[in-house]
């Protein structure tokens, strides 16, 4: 049985680890954008803790019983700070979900699965109507894992983000 996961706001002295800890992720992903391709992504990656200054914005993270990270997400109980392109900042009474990322050592433990029901439950708590999130198709794992959870494709908040298909998902919690 894996040790048990906790699931916490990140600390100001974790940011820089998380920062590494996505671009590990992001940057192994098959079919994903390069830190190459794609600087200013993984920039934002890097100085994640800066996201942690907005209003509405929490950083979240799955830690072990040690303190080790495992993984992490962004959670935006504002759509307005959420900084994606398309129609999804736009979007009102809704809670969003950025930078989903789990430390490869950690993958299959539930990781993924706890930041993601966190993150729901935050929106709940909010009062939010839905939860709006995106991932790509080199995000396989990510993709199940929102289906399974009730996320339904909204191609209405699809985009391109220098040119690679970004697809938009919906969890509805309630009918506005």
């Amino acid at each position: 049985m894996a040790a048990p996961v906790l699931i916490r706001e990140v600390r100001p002295d974790e940011y820089e680890a998380l920062g590494l800890l996505l671009i590990a992720v992001y940057s192994t992903l098959e079919g994903f954008p390069t830190p190459r391709e794609q600087p200013a992504y993984y920039r934002t990656l890097a100085d994640v803790g800066a996201l942690a200054a907005r209003k509405n914005v929490t950083l979240l993270v799955a830690a072990s019983t040690d303190g080790t990270l495992l993984g992490g997400v962004v959670y935006f109980g504002d759509m307005t700070e959420y900084g994606s392109g398309g129609s999804a900042p736009t979007e009102r009474n809704a809670a969003g979900i950025r930078l989903l990322g789990v430390r490869s050592s950690a993958r299959g433990r539930g990781v993924g699965k706890a930041l993601t029901h966190a993150c729901i439950e935050r929106a709940r708590r909010q009062g939010r109507a839905q939860v709006i999130l995106h991932t790509t198709e080199a995000m396989h794992a990510a993709w199940g894992l929102y289906v399974s959870l009730g996320f339904r494709r909204s191609d209405d908040l699809d985009f391109l983000q220098e040119g690679l298909p970004v697809f938009g998902f919906r969890l509805r919690l309630m009918e506005e």
